[in-house]
């Protein structure tokens, strides 16, 4: 299963669009494929996929800072709303920053520009952290204590 969410393995879905070899097609495609560059620690294709007037205040280095200090664990696509050139793509994002367990929900906005996608900005719906304790069910699903399951 790909780090996206999709059941294909991530050298059939999100690897090729981070490694260049094609193009997202739709604005889903393009938000799955840079949760998964966050997941592989890709932060130069994060960058490289923002909208070329977002690109100078979102660094490589701190893209990377970010992807670093986090471990990914799920991503969820809530909807999609496509036209030609614009799209909407709403989602929640799960990952572990410290011993926090962290949920991003966003309504991302997508621009196609000569045939390529962007993203242009997003939406954030305030969320609460969850403390987690070594000893604490796991927050990901997986029904292990946290300490044998994302506490390493």
């Amino acid at each position: 299963m790909c780090y996206c969410g999709t059941t294909l393995t991530f050298e059939q879905c999100c690897q090729p669009f981070i490694n260049k070899t094609v193009k997202p097609n739709t604005a889903e495609q393009l938000m799955r494929s840079r949760f998964s560059a966050y997941v592989v620690n890709n932060p130069a294709y994060i960058q490289q996929t923002y909208a070329q007037e977002k690109q100078a205040e979102n660094s490589v280095k701190e893209i990377a800072d970010f992807a670093n200090s986090c471990r990914f664990i799920k991503l969820t696509v809530i909807n999609t709303e496509q036209q030609e050139t614009q799209a909407w793509v709403e989602f929640e994002a799960d990952y572990f920053y410290q011993n926090l367990f962290c949920k991003l929900k966003e309504r991302s906005y997508f621009e196609l520009r000569d045939d390529t996608w962007y993203y242009v900005d997003g939406i954030i719906t305030p969320t609460t952290d969850i403390k987690v304790g070594r000893n604490d069910e796991c927050p990901c699903g997986s029904e292990k204590k946290y300490k044998k399951c994302h506490a390493n």
